[in-house]
Parts: structure tokens; sequence; C-alpha cells
């Protein structure tokens, strides 16, 4: 494993021409522009089914569809273009996400809008994936951590600006508008990534070194810590929004303003995540695991009180600080194949909202009420804790098997 103070000899620190400030703004458009088509999408998913005639279930495929493209597209774009140099990947990425989009807008019936969301979906753990690697290599070793968080900022900003304004406009102008500025938003950020990003070579990057991530039992037990960890947050904020209604009595303004106050805790755990991964990656987390844990705990007590659920929906959105650490982590322990490595962490999180909210809807199905998904987050935020002691325990274990062989000779 690479120490996060040393350089790393598949991440070559490299130069951007106009600055690495600039390289990595670009890059956060994007995270801006994947964001606001990922939320914003469930937000209007009511306009969309009442203007195709469909019933709100049927339409909610196109979640699905999307965090498929997502879970099926992150590894396989990664290992059969992973000799092309990083900057015109990103480009094509983004280009590919703009058209998933336009498609969509354009959709005349709900299969057609299915079909659209998945290819707009296809694009979304590749760029982030190879844009973490990208940022990580703008700047030294012991600031990568950082680099990834501002690259992410896009998108929890996401959750603060352009999901409000998608959804607001696709209730002014209607919801084929909301994918339309989302493309727009893709297209923009191929453009700056042409102009900030330098050339990037892929290296000895190949289609067979790639797929050697897929033997690493370090890389697996990473992604199972943020399926199962960071699912906690998913099975409380897939049905946040009945519960600020029904448990809270929010008016609808209430619940914009409290939806935005996570939003800003996952910007300000973001940018905090960062800071402390670049100092104890591990206890990082560990720590942001605890956190998330005794937050999504409180929520069954603090959500009937408007100002306490602000508060609680607020420090369970710095939880989010949890992934420029793991994001770090992969690069550690993926040897060689650091691309697909990072982009299968992407997977993994809509792995973990596709099992938060299946876990949730149980809760609640079984009887146990809206605020159940509050303590049921914080088990499974408890389950990434358990698969991180054992991929430590697995660390020293393998620490300690040089010595202990050379010994029995």
């Amino acid at each position: 494993m690479h120490s996060p103070t040393q350089p790393d000899p598949f991440l070559p620190t490299i130069v951007a021409p106009r600055g690495a400030g600039l390289a990595e703004l670009a890059l956060a458009v994007g995270g801006l522009a994947i964001g606001t088509g990922e939320f914003a999408s469930m937000s209007i998913l009511p306009l969309v089914a009442n203007d195709l005639g469909t019933t709100l279930p049927a339409m909610g495929h196109m979640i699905s569809a999307y965090a498929l493209g997502v879970v099926i597209g992150a590894p396989l774009i990664t290992i059969f273009l992973a000799r092309m140099p990083r900057r015109m990947m990103l480009i094509c990425l983004m280009a590919m996400f703009a058209v998933g989009n336009f498609l969509g807008a354009l959709a005349p019936t709900p299969g057609l809008l299915i079909a659209a969301r998945f290819i707009a979906g296809i694009p979304h753990g590749a760029y982030f994936g190879v844009a973490a690697l990208v940022a990580a290599a703008l700047v030294t070793p012991d600031k990568r951590a950082q680099a990834v968080s501002r690259v992410m900022l896009g998108l929890t900003v996401a959750n603060i600006v352009g999901v409000p304004l998608a959804t607001w406009l696709g209730q002014v102008l209607g919801w084929r508008s909301a994918f339309v500025i989302v493309g727009v938003l893709g297209l923009l950020t191929a453009a700056l990534v042409a102009i900030f990003l330098p050339h990037i070579a892929a290296g000895n990057a190949s289609p067979r070194g790639e797929l050697g991530v897929f033997r690493r039992l370090q890389v697996w037990l990473t992604l199972a810590m943020v399926a199962i960890g960071f699912g906690g947050l998913f099975a409380l904020y897939t049905y946040v929004t009945p519960t600020l209604q029904q448990i809270t009595h929010a008016s609808p303004l209430a619940i914009s303003v409290l939806l935005g106050l996570m939003g800003v805790g996952m910007t300000v755990g973001n940018l905090a995540g960062g800071w402390l991964a670049d100092r104890s990656n591990t206890a990082t987390i560990c720590g942001v695991l605890i956190w998330n844990a005794l937050a999504l705990a409180c929520f069954s007590w603090t959500s009937s009180n408007l100002w306490l659920a602000g508060l609680n929906l607020f420090l369970i959105g710095t939880g989010i600080a949890v992934v420029p650490a793991v994001q770090t982590r992969l690069m550690d322990v993926a040897g060689d194949a650091q691309t697909v490595a990072a982009a299968l962490n992407h997977s993994a999180f809509n792995i973990a909202n596709a099992l938060g909210a299946w876990v949730g809807g149980m809760a609640i199905a079984g009887g146990l009420g809206l605020t159940s998904t509050g303590p049921v987050g914080a088990v499974l935020a408890l389950g990434g804790i358990v698969v991180l002691g054992i991929s430590l325990a697995v660390d020293r274990r393998a620490a300690a098997a040089p010595p202990l062989a050379n010994a029995c000779k």
C-alpha cells in the first residue's frame, strides 16, 4: 500500500496550463451537472409521470435505470477505455452525459425516457473516478484528499443550487427543461476540461491491468464498506420528505429549507473530510462512520421538532466527509488498476443508495414508521465499521506475514 505522504508511482504530478485551481473548478462543474441531473430527476418525478400519463411507481423506474447505468458503466468504460488520454476521456464522458440528458428531454414515451436515463447514468461513475485521479495528480501527495474533495464540491453544491433551480425550471417551463439545463452543464464541463486540463497520458494503464483490480481483496472490502456503511444515509434520505411532511409537519417551503440545510452540511463535510483524510485516512473513515451512526440514530427523536430536525439534517449531511477518504483509500489499495477502482467507488455508492432505500422501506412496511429510517440507517453505518475492521485486520495480517514466513525458514 502506498503511504499517503509518499509520491504514488501511478499518479505522477502533472501541471495544469492555467493552474490547478481552474482545473479543479472545471472538474467540479461536472460534479454539479451530474449531481443536479441525478437528484433533480427525483424531485420532478410527479411532473414526468403526470405529463406522460403513467403512474408514479412506474415512472420511478427511470431512477433505477440511471443507477443501473452507473453501476454497469463505471467499470466497463474505465476498462475498455483504459488507454485513452485522461482529458479526452473526461470530455467524451461528459459529452455522453449531455446526450443522455438531451435524449431524456426529447423522449415521447416512458420507455424511451427510462432508456435515456440509463444512457445518462453510464458515464457517471467513470467521470468521478477519473476526475478524482486527475485532481490528486495536480497536487502534492499530502494534499490528495483535499483535491478530491474540491472536485466533489460540485456534487454537494448541486443539492443547494442546482437541484432547486432545475426543479423550479421543471415546474415553470415543464420537466423537459430540467434535463436540457443539465445537458447544457454537461457540454459546459466538456469545454472547460478541454481548456483548463493538460494532456494526460494513460501511462501504463491497459484493460488487462485494470481488470486486476477484481483480484484485490482490499478493493472489495473498501467497496463493501461504502455500500453498507453509506447505505445508512440513503435509508433516511430516500424517505426524508414524507417524514418532514407527516412527522415534522413542515410546510413545502420549510421542507425546501431543511433539505437545503442538509446540502450545506454535505458541502461542509466534504471539505472537512478532505482536510482530515490528508492527516489520517483510516481514522477519518472510522470516525465519520461513528458520527453517521450517532447522527442518524438521533433523527427518530428530533424529527418531531422543526428546529431540531433542521440541525440534525445538517449534521447528517456532514457525514459525506467519508467520500474523499474512501476515494484516496481506493487509490492506495488498487495498485496499478487505479482508474477502474476509483470509478467502482461510485458504483458502490449507488448500491448503497439501493440498499438504504430497500432497508428503510422494509422497516416502514414492517410497521416501524417513518422515524425508524434513522435508527435503521445507524445500524448500516455500524455495519460499515465492522467491514472496515475486517479490512484493517487483513492489512495487519499481510504486514505480519513476511516476518513470520522468514522465521519459519
